[in-house]
């Protein structure tokens, strides 16, 4: 008789709402590093999935091992690769994170949109968020 295989990861579903249009695609990135988030470039801790935005009502990542993420959600609408501003500072692409994490001047902290993964899947619901 073989021993189990250790268990895989779980499964984190996330519903987008408020998508204002379906051009370009909707940038999704979860991190265990505080230090990278939100933007989750570089982090060893962490999973990404780009999809067509029309087609992103529904996101998964796949075996997400346990611990504390946050998410954060673009919506490059001209899918040229990152958030795009005005004046240097204001987001004129949609935006959104786990726990609809308040945001003030900034994005929010990863405390703020931190949820913990366990054993179980999960479903977080992100509503995308506008300022132009």
């Amino acid at each position: 008789m073989s021993a189990a295989p250790p268990p895989a990861g779980v499964d984190v579903t996330v519903s987008v709402t408020n998508m204002r249009n379906t051009d370009g695609v909707v940038r999704a990135c979860m991190t265990r590093d505080q230090g990278h988030f939100p933007r989750c470039q570089d982090a060893a801790q962490g999973y990404r999935t780009v999809v067509p935005a029309g087609e992103a009502r529904v996101l998964v990542f796949h075996d997400v091992a346990p611990g504390t993420y946050g998410i954060a959600l673009l919506h490059d609408e001209n899918g040229n690769g990152r958030a795009d501003r005005a004046l240097g500072m204001m987001p004129r692409e949609g935006f959104g994170f786990s726990r609809d994490a308040p945001v003030h001047m900034g994005p929010p902290s990863f405390g703020d949109a931190a949820i913990h993964i366990g054993s179980s899947p999960i479903r977080q619901t992100i509503r995308m968020r506008y300022m132009l």
